[in-house]
């Protein structure tokens, strides 16, 4: 299973309910990982989503401990349930928010990111796999820049 994330200098995703960066290339390539794949989130990423509704052209699966019925997605209420819809596919990538990857980093083998070099204030954050020694930098590209920003795609793989 991969997950793919979009992370500041000191690992911030968010602030608010809300991503803390919009660039171009990096939806460009969530876009591209994900297209044709099953997605796993939570509710509250669901709802942060154009119309809240699940993402077009992929196999979505809403972890939530409601009782709820979401047209276009699979409801799971743990993390069980959710690995055992996943396992019917052949690729799965996990796309948050911070709790769902706490829940699903165990079960993670590659996290694909786009690291910023910026460290806004966040109140939600991935786990820092450069201070883990479960995790190595697999490739990491040249950094780029949008809009002011600077930027460069990531991949860590599990040791």
């Amino acid at each position: 299973m991969n997950a793919i994330v979009c992370v500041s200098q000191n690992w911030g995703i968010g602030r608010d309910g809300q991503l803390l960066f919009h660039i171009s290339a990096d939806l460009r390539r969530f876009r591209i990982f994900t297209t044709g794949k099953t997605v796993i989130l939570g509710h509250k990423t669901l709802l942060t989503f154009p119309h809240e509704r699940p993402l077009p052209r992929r196999r979505n699966i809403v972890l939530t401990r409601r009782d709820l019925v979401i047209e276009g997605a699979e409801v799971a209420h743990s993390t069980a349930e959710a690995l055992t819809l996943a396992e019917k596919y052949p690729r799965t990538l996990v796309i948050g928010g911070a709790s769902i990857y706490r829940q699903f980093l165990p079960f993670v083998d590659t996290v694909h990111i786009t690291k910023i070099d910026l460290a806004p204030a966040s109140d939600s954050y991935f786990e820092n796999l450069d201070a883990s020694p479960d995790w190595q930098i697999a490739d990491a590209g040249e950094w780029q820049e949008e809009n002011g920003l600077r930027y460069r795609f990531m991949t860590y793989k599990r040791v």
